[in-house]
């Protein structure tokens, strides 16, 4: 292979790459499991924090965290703007979130998650000065079928035939918010179900794109950095993402308006990763649809992860077991999921 090709695989991330960000999104479910169920979400997410940053300072990429812990965590690490990795190979743009789902943790519900999304330096939309997003997530079966901009009936009875299944078998996966009484009203009035959520929307945006689960839609305003993040899954399985971006405040519109946000337009996974060459990892923190949570083994900690490639299409399960005692460090490792 000519040097040429050589520096050209060596400026973007490779297959490689996806194996390494798992190590890092275990060892932040680890540190988490034994604030399950404690109450206290912000130290959860300061012990899964401080395992993640640790971690990714071994990966062999030098990234730019587009997406980070942000203002709303007034977070000291994983910042937006932050490099991580040890800077020598290809050039990234990172989304972090080492407990999607603070509250499910502390609380000791299912489906949080710590994740990471990377594509190629440039590619990810820097959403971050609009916090919230109008999202709409479905399958391979969506595409050219499904928009954003009808009324949520009409998608349905559309997604509906065009999977080949009626109506009311069809089910909906809604963040469970006083905003989102009319939208599950008008969901249910269609006769399809619907599927709460506390929270954790990435999770149920790719459990929507995915064959064979019990979700066919995940729809309705969340945060619009799990937007972005969530349109690097989706790039792997095919599916449909869409968002618009909703300030809460003139000053947010505005915000967004000097940072060069778009309030007229419906965001694509194109808009949102402009890369095909995306990775999103995650690991199971609690138990959940999409993983399942750490878990203790005698002596063996046992994790399960899911990892996608957007330009192969590749979804893997990644089953760990972990030496408990390698992890046990000043803590004691608790019981996570009976």
């Amino acid at each position: 292979m000519a040097s040429s090709e050589h520096a050209e695989l060596f400026l973007h991330p490779d297959r490689n790459l996806a194996m390494e960000l798992v190590r890092a999104t275990e060892a932040a479910a680890i540190r988490a499991v034994p604030f399950i169920g404690r109450g206290d979400k912000n130290a959860a997410d300061k012990a899964a924090v401080d395992a993640m940053r640790k971690f990714l300072g071994t990966v062999n990429f030098d990234g730019v965290v587009v997406i980070g812990e942000g203002e709303k965590d007034e977070a000291p690490m994983l910042y937006n703007g932050e490099h991580v990795g040890n800077g020598r190979g290809p050039a990234c743009d990172i989304a972090v979130d080492p407990i999607d789902g603070t509250s499910l943790t502390a609380a000791g519900r299912q489906n949080a998650i710590s994740m990471i999304a990377v594509s190629d330096r440039g590619s990810m939309l820097d959403a971050s000065s609009v916090f919230y997003m109008d999202k709409i997530v479905a399958g391979p079966e969506a595409v050219g079928v499904v928009d954003i901009r009808k009324p949520i009936g009409e998608n349905l009875r559309a997604l509906a035939k065009a999977k080949g299944k009626p109506v009311d078998e069809m089910q909906i996966a809604v963040l469970d918010r006083p905003r989102h009484a009319q939208l599950i009203d008008d969901i249910r009035a269609a006769g399809a179900g619907t599927r709460l959520m506390l929270d954790g929307d990435v999770a149920g945006g790719i459990n929507a794109a995915r064959t064979g689960t019990r979700i066919d839609m995940c729809v309705g305003i969340g945060g619009s950095p799990e937007g972005v993040a969530s349109a690097c899954a989706i790039k792997a399985l095919g599916g449909l993402i869409q968002g618009r971006l909703v300030p809460l405040t003139d000053e947010e519109r505005q915000k967004g308006l000097d940072a060069g946000l778009r309030f007229d337009h419906v965001y694509e996974a194109n808009d949102l990763v402009s890369s095909d060459n995306t990775y999103f990892v995650a690991t199971g923190v609690t138990d959940g649809g999409l993983v399942d949570g750490v878990r203790r083994q005698g002596p063996v900690i046992r994790t399960e992860s899911i990892v996608l490639r957007g330009r192969s299409g590749t979804v893997r399960r990644v089953i760990a077991e972990h030496v408990a005692e390698k992890w046990l460090g000043d803590f004691e490792f608790g019981s996570v999921n009976g």
